[in-house]
């Protein structure tokens, strides 16, 4: 029997993927985004896609890291005259 997504996705760490990620964006700027062999055409993953699973994957290593929550940019001021 396989394993079920839960699974597999607990075999591949945040860093891993993003190293995987970071690989595959070098490879299509070094390579281009598509290429020929022949009669064969092949496709690599959309750029702007793995930019935005890397931004996603970075802000949450960020977030696991530093423990933040969904409030942790918010500020609050208190002026001496409300008191």
């Amino acid at each position: 029997m396989g394993t079920t997504v839960t699974e597999e996705k607990s075999l591949i760490s945040n860093a891993d993927m993003l190293s995987e990620i970071n690989q595959a964006i070098l490879n299509i700027l070094v390579g281009g985004q598509a290429y020929s062999i022949g009669s064969r055409k092949l496709t690599r993953a959309d750029l702007s896609q793995l930019y935005k699973m890397r931004q996603d994957l970075e802000a949450q290593a960020a977030a696991d890291e530093n423990q933040s929550s969904f409030l942790d940019d918010c500020y609050v001021a208190q002026w001496p005259w409300e008191r």
